[in-house]
């Protein structure tokens, strides 16, 4: 069964949609490093419309420049991409595909014993869906220790919780913290009578 993980850039008060002014002064060699972490082994690159037309409309022209990020764009271009969209137009990428119903999509790929991993990048509707569906593994969140105080969070406002359980979590030199959910139960049920006897002794 594949394993289905999402990496995002976040701000400290929850906003996934990246400003450059507060994400990129972050961004150093160990962010770099940890990124390439999260690319590595992907077998399906899924992406909602908005962050696919983002990447194709910057990686290809790196690719085809030559800098030093090129070989990253190179790798962008030949993972097989799959693009939440209902639209028909051309995606002006190589590998790709669309599909008009991710959450299935990503269902058939979980199943698929060919599949080994299934990245979400950014795409911020597509993680809320598979997030509801129960699909997704693996919530990989880099914190920048910024309010943005402005943009669309990652969880939008309702009427239940979702708890998970912390598989890890790294320190990055410029103060950004690397940190892997997994959805999961409450650790217990428990209420305040519960709590009290651990509160500090005076």
């Amino acid at each position: 069964m594949a394993t289905v993980v999402s990496t995002l850039f976040i701000s400290l008060d929850g906003v996934a949609e990246i400003d450059p002014e507060w994400h990129f002064p972050y961004f150093d060699e160990q962010m770099g490093a940890a990124v390439g972490e999260d690319y590595e082994d992907v077998d399906v690159l899924v992406l909602g419309r908005v962050t696919y037309d983002s990447f194709a409309g910057a990686w290809p022209d790196r690719e085809a420049a030559g800098g030093e990020d090129a070989a990253f764009a190179k790798d962008l271009g030949d993972v097989r991409k799959l693009v939440a969209t209902r639209g028909e137009q051309d995606l002006g990428w190589r590998n790709v595909e669309r599909t008009a119903d991710v959450v299935g999509a990503v269902r058939a790929l979980k199943d698929d014993a060919a599949t080994g991993k299934v990245l979400v990048a950014g795409s911020i509707s597509v993680v809320r869906q598979l997030l509801d569906a129960g699909l997704l593994d693996e919530l990989r969140l880099f914190v920048h220790p910024v309010a943005a105080r402005t943009g669309e969070r990652l969880f939008a406002a309702a009427g239940t919780y979702q708890p998970f359980a912390l598989l890890r979590c790294v320190a990055l030199p410029r103060g950004v913290l690397r940190v892997v959910y997994a959805p999961a139960a409450l650790p217990s049920e428990a209420t305040y009578d519960d709590a009290k006897e651990h509160l500090p002794e005076s």
